[in-house]
């Protein structure tokens, strides 16, 4: 299999990058939102996937070396004894070969998880006709070897969906502004204000480098266009407040479990001011570790700004 070893001319083996986190626990334990939460981190989430056949679908994804997916998560239920039987067995394998695992557990206390059955009036899939509890026991009992394995344990007991999201990314990521993405991107009012923004920027207030002949056909990507920007007056007194603005946002996004952020910087035309004063605060967030992207919505239409 394409997992197994590093080829003989010594080349990496792909499985050594490629992570694989398990994301298991209670049934009502709040595994599905774990792994949405998850898979806006950047995971490839499988759902319900029987564990025997975990080593093969790594071994279809390592194979390829063009393949993109290095992390992939798994949301394993184990309802009987066989799939435990098959798990141990299976993460045994992916051991041996070299393949970084993770185990995430959801849990919470009996009287929730009947709690949580009772208001989506459900039966417990190990109920087989008894009592809501017996279900509950009876998995319990088989999750106790895996949920001792466990590199994470979160009991979701006291936590609404929004908490255990956060609770998820301070786990596994940390907490703070790291956690909130943030993209940037410049844009023309002339060619109307976005709605997808959560917040919009006006420059018009800086001199245009449209009227300087030698900046009008160049964009603020360009460094003459960038410095005329950046030095006129009122630039870096905006950038300096909006910076700190944008950072006091984050902080408190990432306690709402709000992980993404969208910020649009708008001049004119989309071109020259907006251009470079979106490069610029994306400078400033990434130096605080942040993970900022941009992009331009203007970039292919005429110079007009």
């Amino acid at each position: 299999m394409a997992v197994n070893a590093a080829s003989a001319d010594n080349q990496p083996n792909p499985a050594d990058a490629f992570e694989v986190l398990l994301i298991t626990g209670m049934s009502g334990a709040g595994r599905s939102r774990a792994a949405g939460t998850v898979e806006d981190m950047g995971w490839y989430v499988v759902d319900n996937l029987p564990p025997k056949l975990l080593v093969p679908l790594v071994d279809m994804m390592t194979s390829g070396s063009d393949s993109s997916i290095h992390r992939l998560a798994a949301v394993i239920d184990v309802r009987s004894r066989s799939y435990f039987d098959d798990l141990a067995a299976v993460l045994s394998h992916l051991d041996d070969l070299g393949v970084k695992t993770r185990i995430l557990f959801l849990d919470a206390s009996n009287d929730v998880l009947i709690k949580r059955y009772e208001s989506v009036r459900r039966p417990h899939p190990l109920q087989h006709g008894n009592r809501l509890i017996d279900g509950i026991l009876e998995e319990r009992h088989l999750l106790s070897n895996l949920k001792e394995r466990a590199d994470w344990v979160i009991d979701t007991s006291s936590l609404s969906i929004h908490q255990l999201s956060t609770k998820l990314y301070e786990t596994m990521l940390g907490s703070g502004p790291t956690t909130v993405a943030v993209h940037i991107f410049s844009f023309g009012f002339k060619y109307g204000t976005p709605i997808d923004a959560d917040f919009v920027a006006d420059v018009r207030f800086l001199p245009n480098p449209f009227w300087v002949p030698s900046l009008r056909e160049l964009t603020g990507h360009d460094k003459p266009v960038a410095d005329y920007v950046l030095s006129s007056k009122g630039a870096t007194e905006f950038l300096d407040s909006y910076e700190k603005a944008i950072e006091t946002a984050l902080e408190g996004y990432a306690h709402e479990d709000k992980h993404f952020v969208t910020i649009a910087i708008g001049c004119t035309g989309g071109q020259h001011r907006s251009v470079a004063m979106s490069e610029e605060l994306a400078r400033r967030l990434r130096a605080h570790g942040l993970k900022v992207t941009v992009s331009a919505r203007e970039q292919h239409k005429h110079h007009s700004s």
